[in-house]
């Protein structure tokens, strides 16, 4: 392994049910509706929200002396914001059916999702907050959270929601993204309550810190030139 002081790490990773190695991690590719906690329940600050700046979120998560972030968001916002990273979490794009992709506009969360929803350790759902923030604090290896914390952040971002006038960077920004067609139409839900109760149930995902790999694909010329180095030193000393 080459370059490891170049990293690429990932802030939306989440443990695999079925894993095929050890410590086996998905990332999840977000949409930017879900409200985003630290491990003490407070919410990033802008811009680090979902899908936005991932060296600026893992500076901050680094500094709060914890690996692990939480998303809250409910049923709404997952049937069409939560894409999974990896072939064998997408078969109808590695099996080339436009069916099942078109399957992806209808109600509900793709199977693959819905997969985790069901089975994840990281994912948690509840029909209430309160509810919600118990069964957060039951997840393994977790700080406990205060309801009074969730809950002001919660109800802050629920009031700016229903705000045209809202000055809050995250809300403004998916009023942005629904301002495309296909954001809209397929990526981006409208702006809602997180608790509005037709658009449950409410659902917490803890987050890890997900190391995915060294090198880019846009680093394919480095890697042909390493290894055409490596390959020909390898032939000098076997000569």
């Amino acid at each position: 392994m080459i370059n490891s002081d170049r990293m690429w790490h990932y802030t939306e990773g989440i443990t695999n049910y079925d894993p095929i190695w050890p410590l086996h991690g998905i990332r999840i590719i977000p949409g930017p509706s879900s409200l985003w906690l630290d491990a003490a329940g407070k919410r990033l600050p802008p811009p680090l929200f979902p899908g936005f700046d991932t060296l600026g979120t893992l500076e901050y998560i680094a500094q709060t002396g914890q690996d692990y972030t939480w998303y809250v968001l409910n049923a709404r916002i997952i049937e069409k914001e939560f894409g999974l990273s990896g072939q064998e979490q997408n078969p109808d794009l590695t099996g080339r059916s436009v069916r099942q992709v078109l399957g992806r506009v209808r109600p509900g969360a793709p199977p693959p999702v819905q997969a985790f929803v069901d089975k994840g350790v990281d994912f948690v759902t509840a029909n209430s907050l309160r509810e919600l923030v118990s069964k957060m604090n039951q997840v393994p290896d977790v700080a406990s959270l205060d309801y009074a914390v969730v809950e002001a952040e919660v109800t802050a971002r629920d009031r700016e929601v229903v705000n045209k006038f809202t000055k809050d960077s995250q809300i403004t920004a998916i009023r942005g993204a629904r301002a495309f067609v296909a954001d809209r139409v397929s990526r981006v839900v409208a702006p809602h309550r997180l608790t509005d109760s037709k658009a449950g149930p409410l659902i917490a995902v803890k987050l890890h810190i997900l190391t995915r790999k060294s090198l880019e694909g846009t680093f394919l010329g480095g890697c042909v030139f390493s290894g055409r180095a490596a390959g020909r030193a390898a032939a000098r000393e076997t000569a």
